[in-house]
């Protein structure tokens, strides 16, 4: 399926490029046509809600996605369906709470949509790089439509093409607690599923709650299932595991993901040409429980299954001077989880990484989307030189693969080193007086060894 949608989104692209001065652009993918929407006020064509695979309903339910079906003209003018939503972990505060989401996902979900500088009639400029903007939401939550895609586009000087898709959530995506191949270590899949949990008993909870039971069939019973009854199944199951955790990643399988992802990238197994990352300082403390008092040692062996008290003594040792307990907590999520990935990237990227650091407080997980997307409601630090500096090195990275080939000269970004080149980062912050700071930094010594300490114990953690 992976090639059908690259295909998809290709054929997208070469047909809006070929489709002329009409009055709507229309594209033919073979098995339907989409007419597209020219936004009059800035000349920005819009395809949304086109149809990427079949609709996994019935039968193609938790199986893997089908190529779509015949279907006539559609206009692509406005946002299709949410996937179905789920959330993070919640235990031990409220495992297993039903909770309402503010609006009615449904199961017929994978399309994406397509936004491109044009004219006045859907004509395009020749040939611009293409972003793929993939939702975040740890595999069980976020949509396509929680973006407004035109804003890169304008911080891109009209230089690219942005692709939005959409992906099944939770446990109606193709889960790997169905598929045995997917198991790979139960140390694993305790990891994000630390709620006395292993995928085998996810999957019996999982029957139980829809009286598939007694099935001969059991997936063929869960097929036949209302969505609406699944959905809150597919609630309970997400807020089961440990606070803060997710509970539908992927897993070492051995034939699909092959080996942890932290070897691959030691090897310099990598997919790409360049890498720009962007961490923000206090990743980890959203996935915190601010409100329940626990060591770092004890978070620890709670947040990785895999762990033994010589880990977590490790993990105490490495964080004993770090402030008071609850900052040493959101430390290990933060730099385990999310900012010392980052650096195995970087790594991975020699002479062709660049490494940011968001810092405009509280600096939490998440409050950069803001200024990629700053069109819509004002981001908290509303400077336009910091949200132009901060907004363009990303695009000009998409355009040129390269944050120093700015798309706009005068943005006060200076000159970005390479990450490895004395392990230079780029501060993104603001002072006191709400003045925008965008300067070259180094990486903290002691953060890339805690980095280096936490790789050592990557067969414990999964990583």
């Amino acid at each position: 399926m992976g090639l059908h949608l690259r295909i998809i989104i290709a054929t997208v692209l070469l047909a809006v490029s070929l489709a002329g001065a009409q009055t709507s652009p229309i594209v033919d993918l073979g098995y339907a046509q989409y007419q597209g929407v020219v936004n009059p006020a800035n000349n920005i064509t819009h395809f949304l809600g086109i149809r990427y695979a079949a609709a996994p309903l019935g039968d193609l339910r938790f199986r893997g996605a089908a190529t779509a079906g015949q279907h006539d003209r559609c206009t692509a003018g406005h946002e299709r369906a949410q996937c179905l939503q789920g959330t993070s972990g919640t235990s031990p505060t409220n495992p297993f709470e039903t909770r309402a989401t503010e609006d009615i996902p449904a199961e017929d979900c994978l399309f994406l949509n397509v936004y491109y500088p044009s004219n006045a009639v859907g004509a395009p400029r020749s040939k611009l790089p293409t972003l793929v903007w993939i939702h975040g939401g740890g595999y069980v939550s976020g949509a396509a439509s929680g973006y407004d895609e035109e804003d890169i586009i304008n911080q891109s000087a009209r230089g690219v093409v942005v692709v939005s898709i959409q992906y099944r959530l939770g446990v109606f995506g193709k889960p790997a607690i169905f598929f045995p191949r997917f198991f790979g270590s139960s140390r694993w899949v305790q990891l994000q599923g630390k709620a006395s949990f292993l995928a085998f008993e996810i999957h019996i909870e999982y029957i139980k709650y829809n009286s598939c039971t007694s099935a001969t069939d059991p997936m063929s019973c869960l097929r036949a299932v209302d969505a609406n009854t699944l959905r809150a199944v597919n609630t309970n199951i997400t807020a089961a595991p440990f606070f803060g955790t997710f509970v539908m990643v992927p897993v070492v399988d051995g034939v699909f993901i092959q080996q942890r992802p932290t070897l691959s990238l030691a090897e310099g197994k990598v997919n790409g040409e360049a890498l720009l990352s962007v961490a923000n300082s206090f990743e980890g403390t959203i996935f915190v429980n601010q409100n329940v008092a626990i060591t770092a040692a004890q978070y620890s062996l709670e947040l990785f299954p895999g762990f033994g008290t010589d880990q977590a003594d490790i993990v105490s040792a490495m964080y004993a001077n770090d402030g008071d307990e609850l900052f040493q907590v959101n430390a290990v999520q933060g730099e385990s989880i999310f900012i010392c990935p980052t650096y195995y990237l970087l790594n991975a990227f020699p002479g062709r990484s660049f490494k940011g650091e968001f810092a405009i407080p509280p600096g939490l997980h998440g409050e950069d989307i803001a200024y990629y997307f700053p069109g819509g409601v004002a981001p908290p630090f509303n400077n336009p030189a910091f949200i132009d500096a901060f907004a363009q090195s990303f695009t000009s990275f998409i355009v040129n693969q390269d944050p120093n080939l700015k798309v706009d000269p005068t943005t006060i970004t200076p000159h970005w080193n390479a990450f490895d080149n004395l392990y230079t980062e780029m501060l993104f912050n603001k002072t006191a007086d709400n003045e925008p700071v965008v300067q070259p930094i180094f990486a903290s010594g002691d953060l890339l060894e805690r980095c280096a300490v936490w790789d050592s114990m990557g067969i414990f953690t999964s990583q």
